[in-house]
């Protein structure tokens, strides 16, 4: 049955984490039922960005559900009431498991806690019966773990999907961000899934087609190019622009100070805001590894490694271990961003990008603001979400956007 065309359809964000898909899902007229989102950190910014009362997108928040930082199990046991009200009215259940242990960016794991944490996203999907689900996760989550380690074989992909295929019709595919105006490449996994009791009459095999088709009149009507690059998203951020202020979150930092925008995907993102944004705070280089990042920068534009990881030659010049240092190329979309400040180099200034330079790169508008820590280090990673971590594991906004377009267009029709 199609929904009606003047209601809202609902979702339930499992995963929510800082909130990038529900943003996106929002600005194509969704309406969020509630955010499951275990850290604090990450939910102290959901709540500050959609819970309260000045939020330009704001929610209602469930009543009969603590306003709080939720572990999914937890939720499904304790707020047995909303989840029994919600069965068979939710459009949409939508979300990622945590992807650390599928990440080829980090050590894959395939007996990883947080890997567990997709049977929690089926269990609440069973119990719920949405109309949909939409599952993202990164492009490792679709291989087989490796040979000798423990669950050697194990392909989380084929496993959800088999899991799905009783209730829902899937349909799954890589996509990249910077396809759909978003400054950098990240390439994702994305799985739709159609209640099989309502996908026979829905275009559900041609849904990524669809997608596709749409970015360039979905960007066209906001007045951004298809190709973004860092430069467009990033170059009113520039400190040798307007200079240093100093950091009004972090005592003894300085800030970038703003300008105003140049680029159309900047206007964009202080649309309805026009003012200083938030997270502009500037790491305190030592004056020896501000001149290292400065050679690093000529070096790696001299010799046409921009966007990818630094020579060998001068890893060992500089005496560097990390391998994944990477320098921005100014005339194209960012490479995948990283939860690790230090992995990318601003393309022009001898430094690494800050919270909002990253946020910009995900396509999150000015007035989003991050809360929490800015960096966390040592066991506290496996248990805190700083903002940089936040941001660098969001769904991009932007393309959040135009999936809850393609997918309210394609449920309406049935």
């Amino acid at each position: 049955m199609a929904s009606p065309a003047n209601k809202p359809l609902s979702f339930i964000d499992a995963f929510a984490g800082c909130g990038g898909l529900s943003l996106g899902l929002k600005r194509a007229g969704w309406e969020c039922r509630v955010a499951i989102e275990k850290d604090t950190f990450a939910f102290e910014t959901y709540r500050a960005n959609f819970l309260v009362d000045d939020a330009p997108l704001r929610m209602t928040w469930p009543a009969g559900v603590a306003e709080q930082a939720w572990d999914i199990a937890a939720f499904r046991e304790q707020c047995r009431d909303f989840v029994d009200q919600m069965r068979g009215n939710v459009d949409l259940i939508a979300g990622g498991p945590p992807c650390q242990g599928f990440s080829h960016a980090g050590r894959r794991q395939a007996d990883d806690p947080r890997n567990r944490l997709f049977e929690e996203y089926l269990a609440i999907v069973d119990e719920i019966q949405p109309r949909a689900v939409l599952i993202e996760n990164v492009r490792g989550f679709t291989s087989d773990f490796g040979r000798g380690m423990p669950g050697e074989g194990r392909n989380f992909a084929a496993e959800l999907k088999e899991r799905l295929s009783t209730t829902y019709e899937t349909v799954d595919t890589i996509l990249v961000a910077s396809d759909f105006g978003v400054p950098q490449a990240r390439p994702r996994f994305f799985l739709i899934g159609i209640r099989r009791d309502i996908a026979a009459s829905l275009a559900v095999d041609s849904f990524f087609r669809r997608l596709k088709g749409t970015a360039s009149r979905f960007l066209a009507s906001r007045g951004l190019p298809l190709g973004t690059t860092s430069r467009d998203a990033i170059s009113d951020l520039e400190v040798g622009r307007a200079g240093t202020i100093d950091c009004p979150d972090s005592f003894g930092y300085k800030a970038i100070a703003y300008g105003g925008p140049i680029s159309a995907f900047q206007r964009a993102m202080q649309q309805g805001y026009g003012r200083q944004p938030s997270d502009t705070r500037l790491a305190r280089h030592a004056p020896e590894i501000s001149t290292r990042f400065a050679d690093i920068i000529r070096s790696s534009g001299e010799d046409g490694r921009l966007n990818q990881v630094i020579s060998p030659e001068l890893r060992r010049k500089h005496g560097l271990k990390k391998i994944a240092v990477r320098v921005l190329d100014p005339l194209a979309p960012a490479p995948t961003i990283t939860s690790m400040p230090e992995d990318l180099l601003h393309y022009r200034e001898p430094r690494t990008l800050t919270v909002r330079e990253n946020a910009r790169l995900q396509s999150f508008p000015d007035w989003f603001a991050f809360k929490g820590k800015y960096t966390t280090g040592g066991l506290s990673r496996r248990t805190e979400i700083p903002r940089f971590t936040q941001v660098a594991n969001a769904v991009p906004p932007l393309l959040a956007e135009q999936i809850g377009e393609c997918l309210a267009g394609v449920l309406r029709t049935g």
